[in-house]
């Protein structure tokens, strides 16, 4: 595994399209036991090179009833973004993820972790690539059955502060899901 994850820091696959060069960020271990597959660094994870380390990590950290320690514990978490590194800003925040991300390493990485009992896939572009044809019309709807998914999969929503109007619109989320989401992460910590 070790090798793979040097591989993919050192990867420069789609270096000509991403503007702030290539960067790959990714926390991984044989030993992990729980794997966040989200979207793409922003900027402020790009710079510092650290997974989550902006206001979305504490809002998920939280939504994990997790501490920094415990996050970023790779024997406890696997951190494995779809796109390796900052894709760039578009119109209405930053631009997907790029494509060759995941079909080229995570096969490969997940082969190395035979320890992974629960996968976290945060949006949607996770959710389409994982659940495919299992996964309803919107990603409200998805997340709304997450329990369709368990026990390989928590299905969520992103957390950026940019979803707030979502979580305001979406009150379940709040008293349903994370309180399940916290009591099977503290079980498989624990």
């Amino acid at each position: 595994m070790e090798k793979v994850l040097k591989e993919i820091r050192d990867c420069s696959l789609c270096a000509k399209d991403l503007p702030l060069g290539p960067n790959p960020v990714v926390q991984m271990s044989s030993k992990s036991r729980i794997v966040i597959i989200g979207q793409a660094p922003g900027t402020k994870v790009h710079k510092s090179g650290i997974p989550w380390d902006d206001q979305s990590g504490k809002r998920l950290r939280n939504w994990l009833g997790v501490n920094e320690a415990q996050f970023y514990d790779p024997a406890i978490f696997g951190i494995v973004p779809m796109g390796f590194c900052y894709p760039g800003k578009g119109p209405s925040g930053d631009l997907p993820p790029r494509k060759e991300c995941a079909p080229a390493w995570h096969d490969l990485l997940f082969s190395f972790a035979k320890n992974v009992e629960l996968t976290l896939l945060i949006g949607q572009y996770a959710q389409q690539y994982y659940l495919g044809n299992t996964r309803k019309k919107s990603l409200t709807e998805t997340v709304k059955n997450y329990e369709e998914y368990l026990p390989k999969f928590m299905v969520l929503p992103h957390p950026s502060p940019r979803n707030g109007i979502w979580l305001r619109k979406n009150p379940w989320f709040d008293s349903e899901v994370i309180p399940e989401l916290k009591g099977i992460v503290s079980t498989l910590i624990d």
